[in-house]
């Protein structure tokens, strides 16, 4: 024990500040004042001398010093401990808050993203106002634009509604007519002297083979040289327009007269060479004269007309045609022409409208349509628009055809197909088709064709029957005059719903009294 304590003194004396590793007290950690002295008194109970019990109370002195450093290094090492732990919170917190600031930083790059895009949808919409705002200025202006021009176009179809009728104009028109007035000449000329014609067959044939031909050959043959103006007509409606387009209106119809004077030249020599196949040939080569008019001149005269006219010039064409036929049926009755000499002479008087027609039509203008449009010559179509209007200010006609030539060319072209397929186009060509259709088969061209078989069929004598077919082309001269004024009050459509029904009751009453013939004679 006492080896113990001094070791302990000389290792406290030799300047250690901690007790040696292996002391017997080495494991005491803090003794407090009243266990150093409870243990000065047990160690000085123990003591055997004073020098070791004065030993032993330097060493518990020494021993509380050592406590109390090492208390006070625990205690320094605590308030180490805890500061760290504050650092270390410290530490984490700020972890924590740099994570939230860049998540923060993210969010707001974001929302500027999200800014610019803001701004630039707005700038694109500011774009679109103005660009809106810009359409709006045009369509005001394209507006007040469109007022000019209505109004420019309601001034311009005054003064085009304010066109007469001029001279030079009429002048046009009535030589244009007499390809009409050829078409309806020949369209009843052949009617009146049936009996006599069918005769010259007869009498032809016997000389040339020594027999009798049979009536019902001779009918063949009559209906034959009928019918095949209408086949000639037929083939000459087809290529009128291809001959317009080619030859101009003007020079078709010039040309055609070669047709109508080799028609009416081979119809007129019939008799002369003992020849019905003439009389046959010529009435094919005058139908395809027809034809070609019945396309030609109502071109020509809507084209030349000004617009407050052409409705009514129109129908000049049918009234020339009327007159046509009635100039035939008065001819061929036989006071004047309907004998066996005469007929001929009826027949080759069809000469005299296409000489007619060759002497007046050259003085007339080229059609104006035909020369802007087709040919491009401005120039040539204002000068024939002046001589027809008589007047220089024909800039109106003039940008009427060339809104017509733009229409035109804004149009596509349609095929066959289309026009059959399309429901747009169907309704339409069925009505036209319907419409010329309500007219051929009436019935009518076969009134002009055999009226006077049919008058004698029923009773009537030769000369009276010429008379009452005399009477229908009377009678049509007359409505196709009173049809003028009427057409543009009543309309179109009502009048000719009128004449269909009107021909529908009478045509029940011609049936009748056929029907009524047949079982008296039965």
């Amino acid at each position: 024990m006492r080896q113990s304590c001094h070791r302990l003194l000389e290792h406290q004396q030799a300047g250690g500040d901690e007790p040696p590793l292996y002391s017997p007290i080495d494991q005491i950690s803090v003794v407090p004042d009243h266990v150093g002295r409870e243990t000065g008194g047990k160690l000085t109970r123990y003591a055997t001398t004073e020098e070791d019990e004065a030993t032993l109370r330097e060493l518990l002195l020494s021993l509380q010093r050592q406590v109390s450093v090492m208390s006070m290094n625990l205690s320094a090492k605590l308030d180490d401990l805890q500061r760290g732990d504050r650092q270390l919170e410290t530490t984490v917190a700020l972890c924590e808050i740099r994570t939230q600031l860049q998540e923060l930083t993210k969010s707001v790059e974001s929302c500027q993203s999200e800014v610019s895009e803001v701004k630039r949808d707005m700038v694109a919409i500011k774009q679109e106002l103005d660009t809106v705002q810009q359409v709006k200025e045009e369509i005001e202006e394209l507006r007040e634009y469109v007022d000019r021009l209505e109004e420019h176009s309601q001034r311009r179809k005054l003064r085009l509604l304010e066109q007469g009728l001029t001279f030079f104009l009429s002048y046009a028109i009535l030589a244009a007519v007499l390809g009409m007035l050829q078409f309806g000449y020949n369209t009843g000329v052949i009617n009146a002297p049936g009996k006599n014609i069918a005769n010259f067959m007869k009498d032809v044939y016997k000389n040339r083979y020594g027999l009798d031909l049979h009536d019902d050959t001779v009918n063949k043959l009559y209906s034959i040289a009928v019918s095949i103006f209408a086949i000639g007509g037929m083939l000459g409606g087809f290529s009128g327009g291809m001959i317009a387009n080619r030859f101009g209106r003007k020079g078709g119809l010039l040309l055609n007269n070669i047709l109508g004077i080799s028609g009416a030249s081979l119809m007129g020599f019939t008799k002369i060479s003992h020849c019905y196949e003439l009389l046959i040939f010529g009435r094919f080569i005058i139908g395809v004269n027809c034809g070609l008019n019945t396309s030609l001149v109502p071109m020509y005269i809507s084209e030349i007309a000004p617009l407050n006219l052409r409705g009514g010039l129109g129908t000049v064409n049918q009234l020339a045609v009327t007159v046509g036929l009635l100039l035939s049926q008065v001819l061929g009755i036989e006071q004047i022409l309907g004998t066996d000499e005469g007929w001929p002479i009826l027949l080759g008087l069809a000469i005299c409208p296409a000489i007619l027609q060759l002497i007046l039509l050259p003085a007339c203008p080229e059609s104006p349509r035909y020369l802007l449009i087709t040919r491009q010559w401005e120039e040539e179509a204002r000068r024939a628009l002046r001589r027809l209007r008589a007047s220089n200010q024909v800039e109106e006609d003039i940008e009427e055809m060339r809104a017509e030539e733009r229409a035109q060319q804004a149009e596509a072209s349609i095929s066959m197909r289309e026009l059959l397929c399309s429901p747009t186009l169907r309704a339409p060509l069925l009505i036209g088709v319907v419409m010329q259709l309500s007219q051929q088969l009436s019935g009518i061209n076969a009134v002009f064709y055999y009226s006077t078989f049919l008058f004698t069929s029923s009773g009537l004598t030769d000369e009276s029957a010429k008379f009452a077919t005399m009477g229908i082309g009377a009678i049509m001269v007359g409505m196709t005059l009173v049809s003028l004024p009427l057409m543009d009050r009543t309309g179109r459509r009502t009048l000719h719903l009128y004449g269909l029904g009107g021909m529908f009751i009478f045509s029940i009453f011609i049936t009748i009294s056929f029907l009524i013939k047949v079982c008296l004679i039965i």
